[in-house]
C-alpha cells in the first residue's frame, strides 16, 4: 500500500451528473467500495464534477490494474 495514492480521475456519466446523491453515481461508489473489499483496502475519496468521478484506493495494485482496463480494456493478470 501506498502512503500517497495517486487520484484517478474518469469522465463517467455526461457532464449534467453532477451530484453524489445521483442514482447511477450512488451505484458506482458502491462498486468501488465492494472491489476494495475484495482487495482488502480502502477507497480513501469519492467525488464528481460535472460527470468526471475522482478516486483513489490504498492499494497500488488495485490502481494499477484499473489503468490497465482503461487503457487496454483488461486486466494484466491472469
Amino acid at each position: 500500500m501506498s502512503e500517497s495514492s495517486p487520484l484517478m480521475e474518469v469522465d463517467l456519466f455526461p457532464p449534467e451528473v453532477d451530484n453524489l446523491d445521483h442514482p447511477q453515481v450512488r451505484r458506482f461508489r458502491e462498486l468501488l467500495e465492494e472491489v476494495a473489499t475484495e482487495y482488502h483496502c480502502r477507497l480513501l475519496f469519492f467525488d464528481i464534477e460535472h460527470g468526471t468521478v475522482s478516486f483513489p484506493f490504498d492499494s497500488d495494485q488495485l490502481m494499477a490494474e484499473i489503468l490497465d482496463i482503461l487503457q487496454d480494456g483488461r486486466p494484466s493478470r491472469s
